[in-house]
């Protein structure tokens, strides 16, 4: 049986094998346990399994006495959208985001539309495990649908442009929504903004065209009609549209790591204030921070961590380096439409193309590798490196990450796969393999 994953990103695993219907149901009703009952919106991405996976989790929510609200198929931030003005007590998601097509999954939100905390995570899988569900015998209220969400998540994102966006007319943006959520409404977000997309795998069919997570080697396709087509920016979403990849004007993959980079610039110049990232975010952020004079509080990884930090530290922009950007004005939910809004807004005050945007930031290069691990593997690799380097003030809020003069390193286990992260940025790929391997073989990996 493979591996269910369960933590603060939800839970996720193989359909049929370690994610069936009745674990989604059980997982539904244990949350509407925890709820006590309530209003919960619900929708999911457009995986062929999430028909099925709503049915359940509409069962499991029904039983312990809430009422549901359907979106349909609908992207991740539009649900935390949703649940801010609705009035919602809470949210789920039948997404598995970035994993490949054999996955799915459902996410949890709270009436912030915020992701649980570790300790809220851990309660519903207790419910779970020791069936200690909410059941009610009457008073069940029928299913309702809401088709408008998407429109209203878009309009809001609009409503938060802050500079003319005349300069975005007729400007080509190449967009792979990769048969995901996004397809619905980014390409008329984007006609809205003033651009001329060219849609990629636009098709709400959830037959991923290639591997869903948007990183450098599945995106040739999208670099190539950048090119062929002579667009000034492409754009591509994971399959329930929290994140966000950049290829600039040449067809070139800029990385994960500069969608925040470019946002942040973008609001600091506007609204000047802290910022939120976690711990495995490029040192980029606080380059561009402190050229602005602000603070950047570093997190946990997962988005749950980095949206209850921004709302403790009054930050105005947040986010993570896997793409993800969060605007507290639209929702504290990664949200890819918020992202693409930021940086052509950037494109359109400042004149200049991608490229010139990011060679315009102090470089970094990231190198990022991952293994398969059990956990008890992972927790003593990061007890080995926190002694090996305990003159270095280790940060162990997640994992382990040590910080060089050169650069740094942060060693963690996976929140959504039974995997062991190792990220470290320098200023040159050679350094940051070099710290790589350094702490890679103190954690006896």
């Amino acid at each position: 049986m493979a591996t269910l994953m369960v933590g603060v990103s939800g839970v996720r695993g193989i359909v049929g094998q370690s994610l069936t219907p009745l674990v989604a149901l059980e997982f539904a009703q244990a949350y509407g346990t925890l709820l006590n009952g309530g209003r919960v919106v619900l929708a999911r991405d457009t995986r062929p399994s999430g028909a099925m996976f709503e049915a359940a989790a509409t069962a499991g929510l029904l039983a312990a006495g809430c009422r549901v609200t359907q979106l349909g198929v609908a992207m991740t931030p539009t649900i935390g959208h949703a649940i801010q003005t609705g009035g919602y007590d809470a949210g789920m998601s039948i997404t598995a985001s970035h994993n490949p097509q054999a996955w799915n999954g459902l996410k949890f939100l709270d009436s912030r539309g915020l992701a649980p905390d570790p300790q809220r995570a851990a309660e519903i899988a207790a419910i779970r495990r020791e069936g200690r569900y909410r059941l009610v015998e009457q008073g069940f209220v029928e299913p309702v649908q809401d088709s408008n969400a998407g429109e209203r998540h878009v309009k809001a994102v609009l409503a938060a442009c802050e500079v003319d966006l005349k300069p975005l007319r007729g400007m080509k943006v190449v967009l792979d929504c990769i048969n995901g959520a996004g397809c619905r409404h980014t390409p008329g977000f984007l006609r809205a903004l003033g651009c001329e997309p060219i849609v990629l795998n636009g098709e709400p069919s959830g037959q991923f065209a290639h591997t869903p997570e948007p990183v450098r080697e599945n995106l040739g396709d999208l670099c190539r009609a950048v090119r062929e087509h002579r667009a000034a920016v492409g754009f591509a979403q994971d399959p329930d549209a929290d994140r966000l990849a950049i290829v600039d004007e040449r067809g070139e993959y800029i990385g994960e790591e500069y969608t925040l980079a470019l946002a942040v610039r973008f609001v600091l110049g506007h609204r000047p204030g802290p910022v939120a990232a976690n711990l495995s975010t490029s040192r980029m952020i606080d380059d561009i921070a402190a050229a602005h004079g602000v603070r950047v509080f570093r997190t946990p990884v997962g988005e749950a961590h980095v949206a209850r930090r921004m709302i403790a530290e009054g930050c105005v922009i947040g986010g993570e380096g896997n793409g993800g950007v969060i605007d507290p004005r639209v929702c504290y939910v990664r949200d890819s439409l918020s992202a693409m809004s930021l940086v052509l807004q950037l494109l359109a005050e400042t004149g200049k193309r991608v490229s010139e945007l990011v060679g315009s930031i102090p470089a970094y290069v990231a190198v990022k590798e991952k293994y398969e691990a059990p956990r008890e593997r992972i927790d003593a690799a990061v007890e080995a490196v926190t002694r090996a380097y305990a003159d270095r003030t280790p940060n162990t809020a997640d994992g382990v990450r040590i910080d060089f003069p050169e650069g740094w390193v942060h060693l963690r286990a996976s929140n959504t796969e039974p995997i062991v992260r190792i990220i470290a940025e320098a200023r040159s790929e050679l350094a940051a393999r070099r710290l790589i391997s350094e702490v890679r073989s103190a954690a006896g990996l």
